[in-house]
């Protein structure tokens, strides 16, 4: 480097320390990228710019990666650790050509692979995003575009703040070398790719350009299927043209985001303030992915579980901050209230009836505007449980917005359509309170200015956020597997609803919340709380606790759920202390230590915590809770037990596992509670320890509701075969809610219509009922003896009391 090189970038750096805040993408790339910071690394830049260089710099060094500016030496020669691709515009005009000392460098380094067949040199691309503003649909401009001098300066001045330097997935000079030669053809073969990686890379970040609302709106009108459905509504209502023009205007105007990249910028300030006062922090896993899928090209539609309010702000941050753009959010309508739906609108919702069946012009309208967004590139979200969990489970997805996906595609789209399932999970939910109200039958309050200054008024440190990227689902992929004539159907102007359209829908949207339980975040809260509501007085010592919890954390890393769930990496000891500082529980003294509990309000809204994450205990609470009940009996005794009641779970509870791999699961479960020590084995047999009776027993308890109800259902079942199916939802949900008050049982989903409406599904599909939906004798039976010992004497006798009492209520009411 010259001398005066090195004097103009001294001073170059002084203004833009002061002037420009990078962010860096990824936090960390070494885990990531997966670089190894044994082998040598160079960057790859897409313009040559002292600027963008010295931002680099500034951005590896925070991260602990190699100067960009310090020498790279291979065999005693020294080498430049970074290369543009093109030397980029000037004042008098550009030049887009790959410099040649750029290629004499690949070509130098090519060479030096060709002499040492242990040489490995990563090249990162490395591209500085000065702000990511996605501009009009008028503004003809290319995406990527390099800035001259007076443009730089401007843009350093006006944007340096929202300076974004994204780093990617290292290219290896070895593979290059061996499969690609080392002629000076390499080098700009390269830099080819390097420009459309770095064209996408900007795609990915800013979204595609951004249409004016009221050319969006006559777009939509001259489309063949609302020009069809205007014209008939007219003919139908006999009303004029123009009348059902304006009201599909309307309509638009109603749906229709307006989105406003300064609004979501302001809002990435603020949501950044509000965090840090809410949060403890927030974590995130396997965004990494989403960022490769955008930058593949792929049509990313965003499926997260809702649990709050918080998840429509929460999950755009987090893509905002990972350098992605927020996605476009299906909200419902109840949300476009003043002063929160205008904003909402600009920050990418669009607003969707709750109910629109029936009404052809609304639900063409709302179909050809979202096919207008999957047309255009854009990333659409929605949460396809219909709404918030009240109870901490995941909900049966609707249909409909999934439905809609799959007919945009029947239209003919040129980009792969990937669901991309997202995890959401909080220490503390704000509405968790308001939800066990509407459990108990208060009415749903309606969303207006006071409930949310209400619930400003609330905040305060809410601990841990999760945000889990789960298991992306192709859909073309996915449709090519299980509807192989879906390409027959495709029709660009009026989708179709061909006959496998909902079987496949249904499955998909299974699969879908599968993966979405996949990525579940295990947290200090939801651990403490499976423990305590396990115990027999929601009470437990210190020392027991931490026992407990350590005995989940064992479960979670030896025989883990999936790749996709995390868990804490701290001890037992550490998660207790921090639930305890968060105010949820009764924290006593005495001589022997502390007795960690709860009272009877915070039992009923701990089960919401508990409830969003019992998926991934459920298998190994069942197994221990056979082992309670029994005490000792054969491993094959016990396999087929679980595996009679595991679809009734599978179902209710979104597991993973199928039916051909759930042998191997049971074994491993049952290895890893025989490492613990929890039950004892002599690989025929197994049985109860005794000296380890307490962490089995809490663990069992776990599964103990769930099977409680199932016992309700199949002793009413066996004992009225020929129950219609609706009846035999309403007489389970009336003797569960009967139980839960003879027996204290604080679970809201104990008695819940839905949860029971999946288990006769599922009775159904397993064999047990006949297609009028009656009883089939000899499963029936067998079932049915399989839960009465499984469930506790005094259970079993509370059903059989409530059964006689209804039997005499209806021997009477004939008389009367």
């Amino acid at each position: 480097m010259s001398s005066w090189q090195k004097i103009y970038r001294k001073l170059l750096n002084l203004p833009l320390s002061l002037l420009v805040k990078t962010h860096s993408i990824p936090s960390d790339p070494v885990a990531d990228l997966e670089l190894d910071l044994e082998r040598p690394i160079i960057y790859i830049l897409p313009f040559r710019s002292n600027t963008d260089l010295m931002t680099l710099r500034s951005s590896t060094e925070e991260l602990g990666l190699p100067d960009p500016l310090a020498p790279l030496e291979i065999d005693g020669k020294p080498y430049k650790r970074y290369v543009y691709i093109s030397d980029g515009p000037s004042v008098f005009g550009s030049d887009g050509e790959l410099p040649q000392e750029s290629i004499d460098l690949f070509t130098a380094l090519l060479e030096q692979h060709k002499q040492d067949a242990e040489l490995d040199l990563q090249v990162v691309p490395a591209a500085i995003l000065w702000g990511r503003k996605p501009g009009k649909e008028e503004n003809q401009k290319p995406i990527l575009r390099p800035l001259n001098g007076p443009e730089k300066f401007f843009t350093i001045v006006g944007r340096g703040r929202d300076c974004m330097v994204r780093l990617s997935t290292p290219v290896s000079l070895r593979y290059m070398a061996d499969h690609h030669g080392t002629d000076d053809s390499i080098a700009h073969k390269l830099a080819r790719v390097a420009k459309i990686h770095f064209s996408r890379q900007q795609l990915a970040a800013s979204g595609p350009k951004l249409p004016d609302r009221h050319v969006l709106f006559k777009r939509l009108l001259a489309s063949k299927a609302i020009e069809k459905v205007v014209a008939e509504e007219a003919q139908s209502r006999d009303v004029p043209v123009e009348k059902v023009r304006k009201e599909a205007i309307d309509m638009m105007e109603e749906i229709a985001a307006d989105f406003s990249y300064s609004l979501i910028k302001r809002g990435e300030r603020f949501l950044g303030w509000l965090w840090n006062k809410l949060y403890q922090g927030l974590n995130i896993h396997n965004a990494q992915r989403v960022r490769k899928l955008a930058q593949d090209g792929h049509e990313i539609v965003y499926v997260p579980c809702h649990r709050s309010h918080m998840d429509y702000l929460l999950l755009s941050y987090v893509l905002y901050r990972e350098g992605l753009v927020p996605p476009h959010i299906a909200a419902g309508i109840n949300l476009n209230f003043f002063p929160a739906g205008p904003i909402f609108r600009r920050g990418g919702a669009f607003f969707i009836r709750r109910s629109f069946k029936g009404n052809r012009l609304y639900s063409t309208v709302f179909r050809e505007y979202l096919a207008e967004l999957f047309a255009k590139g854009y990333s659409v979200e929605y949460f396809s449980e219909g709404g918030r969990s009240r109870t901490g489970r995941l909900l049966p997805a609707k249909t409909g917005m999934l439905s809609m996906t799959i007919q945009a595609m029947l239209r003919g789209l040129n980009r792969p359509v990937t669901l991309v399932p997202v995890y959401i999970g909080y220490e503390h939910v704000m509405e968790v309170a308001t939800y066990a109200k509407e459990l108990r039958g208060k009415r749903k309050e309606k969303e207006n200015v006071g409930q949310v200054l209400r619930t400003l008024r609330k905040l305060r440190n809410l601990g841990q956020g999760y945000v889990n990227f789960g298991e992306p689902i192709s859909l073309n992929h996915y449709l090519n597997e299980n509807a192989p004539e879906w390409h027959q159907d495709i029709d660009p102007i009026e989708p179709q609803r061909p006959q496998w359209l909902n079987p496949v829908v249904n499955d998909l949207a299974n699969k879908m919340m599968t993966h979405i339980n996949d990525a579940a975040a295990t947290n200090a809260l939801t651990l403490c709380a499976l423990a305590l509501l396990a115990a027999r007085q929601r009470a437990l010592s210190r020392e027991e606790l931490e026992q407990q919890i350590d005995c989940y954390l064992q479960l979670l890393r030896n025989v883990p759920y999936s790749e996709q769930c995390t868990m804490p990496e701290s001890d037992a000891a550490t998660l207790v202390a921090h639930a305890v500082e968060m105010d949820k529980f009764i924290v006593e003294r005495d001589s022997l230590g502390d007795i960690i509990s709860l009272d009877r309000q915070q039992s009923i809204l701990m089960t919401y915590y508990r409830n969003n994450i019992i998926h991934l205990f459920a298998l190994p609470s069942l197994i221990a809770h056979i082992v309670v009940q029994h005490q000792r009996l054969s491993l094959q005794a016990l396999r087929q037990q679980v595996e009679l009641l595991y679809p009734f779970l599978k179902a209710e509870l979104f597991l993973r596992h199928d039916k051909e791999s759930l042998g191997e699961i049971i074994d491993s479960q049952v290895a890893e509670l025989v490492r613990q020590r929890l039950v004892l084995s002599d690989g025929e047999y197994i049985e109860l320890n005794n000296a380890r009776i307490g962490p089995l027993q809490l663990l069992a308890r776990t599964i103990s509701e769930t099977l409680q109800r199932y016992a309700i259902a199949l002793t009413l079942l066996r004992s009225e075969p020929q129950l219609m199916k609706s009846d035999l939802e309403l007489q389970s949900q009336m003797m569960a809610q009967r139980l839960s008050r003879l027996h204290g049982i604080n679970a809201p989903e104990f008695f819940d219509k839905g949860v029971f409406a999946t288990l006769v599904k599922t009775l159904r599909s397993e064999g047990y009922l006949n297609d009028e939906c009656h009883a089939v004798s000899r499963p029936v039976e067998t079932l049915a003896e399989l839960l009465a010992a499984l469930v506790s004497p005094e259970i079993k006798l509370t059903i059989q009391a409530v059964m006689n009492r209804e039997d005499k209520v209806e021997e009477v009411e004939p008389s009367a």
